[in-house]
């Protein structure tokens, strides 16, 4: 049966059927659904909701409950998310299963509760110190939410990672008809590694502090091969109408249901486009997108000054134009701004006489 649910209490409902039973967290606009989601529910599933005096505090108690062998979750909004960064690098220097919710919010500074999409780098290049990457997903509906949590807890246990949800402030607040559909977990080997003081097993000591430099190597070349086990398994990306375009759009979350109503706009108007829709954004799906040689113009479409256009660049090669479109602030376009928006970029470069 499907419910009527906002998008950020669809991802709290999702994270408990997916068994999280640890929330630590400080509320901020526009994540705080989340927490209060979180504090009315978790009680009756026999979890536990915290209440951190702050970020810092609270990706440090997931750090410990993570090292205990719990599914463990915290949400937070931008600047939030940026206080996080040293705990999420220590997270991953340790190996440990986290999820975290980012619902973005419009900066630099303080910002605004407006939607936006400028989390992009410190989400996808390691906001924190040290060559380390979290796999991030960024989800489009409401149903999506619900299925992509269920997976980052899915992969943050299969590669002892963090798992970043990054949603918009709109998508977060957005109602949509979703269905919960029973939670099969991924059949996954027991947590021999986890701390939990049970038993005869020989001490277990989770840090990520080497002094040896021949010893931090080691360990180094060690999460890279678990990042290339990353990139090359964990690459996820949706279409609309590539199978015969010349041209095509390439946006995520929000941005991506926008483009993709702008797709239809210039469908009509005769012009071949299609729209090429990132799920992971780290690992940033290269080998799809690069299935689409023959596309002659890209234009990424973004609520940010352009930071994913990046990433779109350096997959398709310098032989491909590759133009950029956003808005900033907090505000986002029509679909028939982002299709004025190709016509000018694209269009008019590659095809003064017209496409067909």
């Amino acid at each position: 049966m499907k419910t009527l649910m906002k998008g950020n209490e669809a991802i709290a409902e999702a994270a408990l059927q997916a068994g999280c039973r640890l929330f630590f967290g400080y509320p901020i606009t526009p994540s705080t659904e989340i927490p209060e989601y979180m504090a009315k529910k978790m009680k009756r599933v026999g979890g536990t909701f915290l209440q951190a005096e702050s970020e810092v505090a609270a990706i440090n108690m997931v750090y410990g409950a993570a090292a205990a062998g719990e599914r463990v979750m915290t949400a937070t909004s931008t600047p939030g998310f940026s206080l996080m960064q040293e705990g999420v690098s220590y997270i991953f220097a340790a190996e440990l299963p986290v999820v975290i919710v980012d619902v973005m919010r419009h900066g630099p500074g303080l910002g605004g509760l407006g939607a936006t999409q400028a989390d992009y780098f410190q989400l996808t290049k390691g906001g924190g110190h040290g060559d380390y990457h979290p796999i991030v997903l960024a989800p489009a509906t409401v149903m999506e939410m619900v299925e992509l949590t269920y997976l980052a807890f899915d992969l943050a246990d299969e590669y002892r990672n963090p798992v970043i949800l990054a949603l918009e402030g709109i998508s977060g607040q957005m109602m949509e008809p979703v269905e919960f559909m029973p939670y099969r977990p991924k059949a996954l080997p027991p947590k021999t590694w986890a701390a939990t003081g049970i038993g005869d097993k020989p001490k277990v000591n989770i840090v990520s502090y080497v002094l040896a430099n021949e010893a931090g190597e080691l360990h180094n070349l060690h999460w890279a091969k678990k990042i290339e086990r990353m990139r090359a398994a964990e690459q996820r990306y949706d279409t609309y109408r590539m199978d015969d375009a010349e041209f095509a759009l390439v946006a995520f979350g929000i941005s991506g249901r926008i483009a993709e109503s702008a797709v239809d706009i210039l469908r009509a108007e005769g012009i071949r486009i299609g729209l090429f829709r990132p799920i992971s954004l780290w690992p940033f799906p290269t080998d799809g997108m690069r299935k689409y040689s023959r596309i002659r113009g890209w234009l990424s479409v973004e609520l940010s000054a352009g930071q994913m256009v990046d990433d779109v660049r350096l997959t398709v090669g310098s032989g491909t134009p590759v133009h950029f479109f956003g808005r900033q602030g907090g505000m986002t376009p029509d679909p028939e701004d982002v299709a004025e928006a190709f016509k000018m970029a694209l269009h008019n470069e590659l095809n003064a006489g017209g496409v067909r």
